[in-house]
């Protein structure tokens, strides 16, 4: 049991199955030949001498002589830590490419998906960090549904976005919380508008500059992040021209 799990951190680090065998056969064999490392490993002798090759330009195996004859030896396991660090320094610098394809924008569309309040809860206090002084922050929401939901996250949500100096509209449905909300307003940096009574919205929509986020406020509490220019402006306009229709 504890081979397997020195092997398995071996393969993590960059090993085969096979070079991880050698390496920690030889670790344990000192010098040795090949023919004592094929017997440890089970590994066919034609085959330990490429992989003991593979080894040695990867600065893990070195060869001593003794006397006429030629003994393998495995070099100090501090070298995975080179190993580890020269595999960080590689992801580093490739990391901007996985970053771009992450964050297409423009044109293209990128849609993500979320389950779970906890993780809803997570994405709104990422918007408050993403979002510059000056923007517009808007929203239509069921606040009855959404405040409900967590309380005491609600509230502490609110506080902090009201901190920032930011643009923030928000269209409510009609509810007793709704319209308690609206009456502290000024309190928390926002303007309020309440929609006209008809059917209960069960969504969370919140429009941000370069995204939309929709919050579904009914089990299983699904998300969903639209990052699209075409889509977003769209969605603005749609908002003003809602807000524009109610005179309060």
């Amino acid at each position: 049991m504890k081979n397997e799990k020195l092997l398995g951190i071996l393969k993590e680090i960059g090993l085969s199955e096979e070079e991880a065998q050698v390496y920690l056969s030889a670790l344990s064999l000192g010098q040795t030949t090949i023919l004592k490392l094929s017997k440890a490993t089970n590994i066919k002798r034609t085959t330990v001498y490429g992989i003991v090759d593979t080894l040695k330009e990867k600065g893990l195996m070195r060869i001593e002589l003794k006397g006429l004859k030629q003994l393998y030896v495995a070099e100090n396991p501090e070298r995975l830590e080179i190993m580890l660090e020269r595999r960080k320094d590689d992801f580093s610098k490739i990391l901007p490419k996985f970053q771009a394809l992450y964050n297409l924008k423009g044109a293209e569309s990128v849609i993500k998906y979320y389950t779970g309040i906890k993780t809803m809860q997570d994405i709104y206090r990422d918007t408050l960090k993403e979002i510059r002084p000056r923007e517009d922050y808007l929203v239509i929401t069921n606040q009855e549904k959404w405040y409900n939901l967590d309380p005491k996250f609600a509230l502490n949500y609110i506080e902090e976005r009201a901190k920032l100096p930011i643009k923030t509209r928000l269209l409510f449905q009609d509810s007793e919380i709704a319209r308690e909300h609206k009456k502290l307003e000024r309190n928390f940096n926002e303007e309020i508008k309440i929609l006209p009574s008809g059917e209960p919205l069960n969504v969370d929509t919140i429009l941000l500059p370069d995204k939309m986020i929709t919050f579904e406020l009914t089990p299983p509490y699904m998300t969903v992040v639209i990052e699209n220019r075409s889509i977003v402006s769209l969605h603005k306009e749609m908002f003003e021209i809602i807000w524009r229709s109610i005179n309060q």
